[in-house]
């Protein structure tokens, strides 16, 4: 919840001045809802620029004030949505099983859905990691065939690590990333998992995301905090 249609303008503008397009990278923009059409102006001049929601509801319409449909994202011209952050879970209360039924929508749309997957503290502590990724990961494609899964992002976003200024170490993302790629392994085999980006989102910023990036399993960062600065988040777009 950060930056309104004015703001969106000018963070725009400065980034473009900064980041030259790349061929070798996909560069993803998640504004907040009511930011869309601002965002989309500003970007005009670089179809490179691509962009995607934070969040939809399931359905197809109705009575879900606040919430938009994944028909919605779009029709206003969204590539991708992000489908159980951390935050979606921890804060507004999304089970597995209602992300599922988003990253169904997502995909029945013709939109890549961008599933985050992560451990709380708690559980890490006790020695769940694996039990919860596997939970979320096998529920959140629960109700895709093959096919759709092969159209898809994963990110884990370890909770502990997310806003407190901790960050998991390059070796602990690399082990989970290589259990998510196991899991999706065992689901639909080795040539379509092989395809499926594995992304990490968990306190990235400029001081450590070239090391984040030169683990094996990690192919990419879901910025939070550090994307807010134009200059930081272009730099974070270089990296790798």
């Amino acid at each position: 919840m950060n930056y309104g249609p004015t703001e969106t303008v000018t963070f725009v503008e400065a980034f473009v001045d900064l980041y030259e397009p790349r061929a070798d990278r996909t560069v993803v923009f998640f504004p907040p809802a009511i930011s869309i059409a601002a965002f989309r102006e500003a970007a005009a001049g670089r179809p490179d620029l691509l962009w995607g929601v934070q969040d939809i509801h399931w359905e197809e319409s109705g009575a879900f004030t606040g919430s938009i449909a994944a028909s919605m994202a779009r029709d206003a011209g969204a590539s991708f949505v992000l489908a159980g952050h951390s935050e979606r879970r921890h804060i507004f209360g999304d089970t597995d099983d209602a992300v599922a039924r988003k990253v169904n929508a997502i995909v029945s749309a013709g939109l890549t859905p961008v599933l985050c997957v992560g451990e709380q503290l708690k559980e890490r502590d006790r020695g769940e990691v694996e039990a919860v990724i596997d939970r979320q990961v096998s529920v959140g494609l629960s109700e895709l065939g093959d096919d759709d899964i092969g159209r898809m992002v994963i990110a884990y976003e370890p909770v502990w690590a997310i806003g407190t200024g901790r960050t998991a170490s390059p070796q602990d993302a690399n082990e989970v990333h290589e259990l998510i790629r196991a899991l999706l392994v065992s689901r639909v085999g080795d040539a379509v998992a092989s395809v499926i980006p594995i992304i990490y989102g968990g306190s990235v910023k400029t001081g450590n995301v070239e090391e984040l990036l030169s683990t094996p399993e990690i192919e990419g960062a879901l910025v939070g905090g550090a994307s807010l600065k134009a200059a930081d988040f272009a730099e974070l777009c270089r990296a790798g």
